[in-house]
């Protein structure tokens, strides 16, 4: 507990941040890294949903095309795809090529994948926007996609049995339940307060569904479905299903703990493992505006940072601030936030940690209610921030920002420039 609470106090945006902005927030320039559209499937629940038979090509093609048709634009234009993914082989190259022609992209646009964990599809944005900042590039579309159906999460992989004699290196293998556990025991968060937060999220998620307020953000997809009696039927997928209407906080207390059997942390308040895919344009201002784009959003800081991690948790409550001091903003200045709910634990930990009003976090739900499809989630995020300021009508600030495996975090200031 002495030792967490020293290297604990030693992080700072400065000390373990990384990141670059996009111009200062209210100032407007032709550089600027804008976001024009961004569409997502439903998210399905992982082996038992809408998508369990749907391979992850057919989802990210699904997300890239919507988003192109909706503005207009032909795929030819595009300078890059970025596609955060976490579980396929190979790190997802091939899936994410397949995809690239299902949706009829010609082949001299490029593609490629990357792995930042449950925050690869912000990643895959920031990746993009350093592209346009470099000049490299005028247009990329940077996505995000995850089978958890049909790849689960499992061997590490290949790494040296040293690993054990290196205490940082130990922890990056510690199951990330775990870390909820620990998160909850270190910092005071109660089972009450956990449950409590869960619940608020089955609450808004099911209340924005009842209204419609993401069907202008879901792409329907028509797949097929196979059932326990192996017969298939062709659906139309176009609700999120993992969103329980009927949850209570009574309901929530009997659930067992999931990871320890004198935890805090069970089913009913962490994240559902999901499948679903996200895609969002985006481009520089001067070369949006020459093609007679909208601008749905500008990309004002981006930020990454690393925390302990047996607390990989805690890393939206570091990440969050740098971000912040590079836009000139403050927490105050936020109107939403979107802030991915691994678990319930870290999630309370970092909003009461930078003093967030509840009111601003996640107003349609997170993803204890949506679900947490790990390479997608990060561009899921985006379009469901930048739609929700967009209904609210007037110049606006948004933040985005997750916990990352292995001990980080991430995070992305937006403006709404306003109607």
């Amino acid at each position: 507990m002495h030792r967490l609470k020293i290297i604990s106090g030693h992080l700072s945006p400065s000390e373990c941040g990384s990141g670059s902005g996009s111009g200062r927030a209210g100032s407007s320039g032709p550089d600027d890294v804008v976001v024009v559209h961004g569409r997502r499937t439903a998210i399905g629940r992982a082996k038992r949903g809408s998508f369990k038979d749907t391979t992850p090509d057919e989802l990210l093609s699904a997300a890239m095309t919507a988003v192109l048709t909706d503005v207009g634009l032909s795929p030819n234009l595009l300078g890059d795809v970025c596609v955060g993914n976490v579980l396929q082989p190979g790190a997802g190259a091939l899936m994410a090529r397949v995809a690239h022609f299902l949706s009829g992209f010609p082949e001299t646009v490029p593609v490629y994948t990357v792995n930042r964990q449950c925050s690869s599809g912000l990643q895959a944005l920031f990746n993009i926007a350093g592209a346009i900042r470099s000049k490299s590039i005028d247009l990329g579309l940077a996505c995000g996609v995850e089978s958890m159906s049909l790849r689960s999460i499992g061997n590490p992989g290949d790494l040296s049995s040293r690993l054990v004699d290196n205490d940082k290196a130990r922890d990056c293998i510690i199951p990330m339940g775990i870390t909820s556990e620990n998160v909850a025991e270190r910092f005071g968060v109660s089972r009450e307060k956990q449950d409590a937060f869960a619940l608020s999220s089955q609450q808004k998620a099911a209340r924005a569904q009842s209204m419609g307020l993401f069907d202008q953000e879901i792409v329907p997809v028509t797949t097929k479905l196979v059932d326990d009696g192996g017969k298939e039927r062709e659906v139309t997928v176009h609700k999120d299903d993992g969103i329980r209407p009927g949850t209570t906080l009574a309901g929530l207390s009997k659930l067992r703990p999931a990871f320890k059997p004198d935890g805090s942390t069970t089913a009913g308040n962490s994240s559902q493992v999901s499948d679903g895919a996200a895609a969002v344009l985006i481009g520089r201002r001067s070369a949006v505006e020459a093609l007679g784009l909208p601008v749905l959003g500008v990309l004002r800081a981006s930020a990454v940072v690393g925390v302990p991690p047996d607390v990989m948790g805690i890393g939206p409550a570091y990440a969050i601030p740098a971000a912040l001091e590079q836009a000139g903003l403050t927490v105050a200045d936020i109107d939403v936030f979107e802030i991915n709910e691994a678990f319930a634990s870290q999630a309370v930990y970092c909003v009461e940690k930078l003093g967030i009003p509840a009111e601003k976090v996640n107003p349609n739900g997170g993803a204890i209610a949506l679900g947490h499809p790990l390479g997608c989630t990060g561009a899921r995020q985006v379009v469901t921030l930048l739609n929700e300021l967009r209904r609210r009508g007037r110049r606006a600030y948004g933040v985005v920002s997750m916990c990352i495996g292995t001990g980080m975090g991430a995070a992305a200031v937006f403006e709404y420039p306003g109607p």
